[in-house]
């Protein structure tokens, strides 16, 4: 339904009726345009948007045993917008600009937040070294944005909010293909994550070096991470909100169960936020990430309130 909606609702209206005139060619050219090339590929791209960074949110809440931990302070997200910042302040001309340097950019942010907690001592040590390196990259973003003119701010400001304007089938086809060879390694990671949850003395105990698990489990995350924000840009807190969600869902649910419930509440979130982003003000239109937010503390609020509830009963 909700994908029913988001190619049929905007400017102009194209009703459920006429989608099998728009995929016969038979459609009066308009609505051709606007369903099959401007809202088929954010359709897709939300999907795949929202599925990834619902499973990375997963991985990295588990793997760190903090339900508060989200992608964005992995350094990713500000490490593309850092190199899309730096491209567009210094004119350099990049092929594929600007994803390929947000692409470029997300991994050395990963890269660097990676080699940093290396030999960091727990948990909450990781999560403190990666709040940093994001915060310095974001100032890099901010110092960028200070020194364009107007007309380039908008390019970066997609880059600092999430946005999915401008989305195209090549940037489907280039941004899926990732998408969808970095879902895998996520299922790869399970097993070591109901080790990590026993705590890090147990998980050596058995076997598991934690800090070494750890990092790796973070690297899939970044990879993650980086094949999403190299897209669209950093679509916030669908990571955290995402897992929250499935394990509302399914409260006594293992770690697979979870992560499927992830995927399909973090795609349905980013679908829906895209939906509204393009409507609701039309013809203005919102950044993704800042509903994306909204969703979240207001969704936050209420898993909160619930659980008091079922604490006090």
């Amino acid at each position: 339904m909700l994908a029913v909606l988001a190619l049929s609702l905007g400017q102009p209206v194209v009703t459920p009726d006429h989608f099998p005139a728009v995929l016969a060619g038979d459609a009066p050219v308009l609505d051709r345009l606007v369903v099959l090339e401007l809202r088929a590929p954010r359709l897709v791209l939300a999907l795949f948007a929202g599925a990834v960074l619902g499973a990375a949110g997963l991985l990295l809440q588990e793997s760190l045993r903090n339900p508060l931990a989200v992608p964005e302070l992995l350094g990713v997200s500000s490490g593309a917008a850092a190199a899309v910042a730096l491209v567009v302040v210094t004119g350099v001309s990049v092929p594929g600009a600007p994803l390929v340097p947000a692409l470029l950019g997300a991994a050395a942010g990963g890269g660097l937040t990676l080699l940093a907690v290396r030999r960091a001592v727990g948990p909450a040590a990781v999560l403190l070294i990666g709040a940093a390196i994001g915060s310095a990259l974001q100032a890099v973003l901010l110092a960028g944005m200070s020194l364009t003119e107007s007309r380039e701010q908008g390019v970066l400001v997609r880059y600092l909010l999430g946005s999915l304007t401008g989305t195209t089938w090549t940037t489907v086809l280039t941004s899926v293909p990732g998408m969808l060879l970095a879902l895998p390694l996520t299922v790869l990671a399970l097993p070591a994550l109901g080790v990590l949850r026993l705590g890090d003395d147990t998980a050596t105990a058995l076997g598991l070096p934690a800090g070494a698990a750890r990092v790796a489990v973070l690297a899939i995350g970044c990879l993650l991470v980086a094949t999403v924000v190299g897209a669209c840009g950093p679509v916030a807190w669908v990571g955290f909100l995402a897992p929250q969600l499935a394990r509302a869902l399914r409260p006594s649910g293992s770690a697979l169960a979870w992560l499927g419930w992830s995927v399909a509440t973090g795609a349905l979130l980013v679908t829906a936020a895209d939906l509204l982003a393009r409507t609701v003000l039309y013809p203005v239109e919102l950044p993704v990430g800042g509903l994306t937010a909204l969703l979240a503390v207001l969704c936050g609020g209420v898993l909160v309130l619930h659980r008091r509830r079922a604490a006090r009963t």
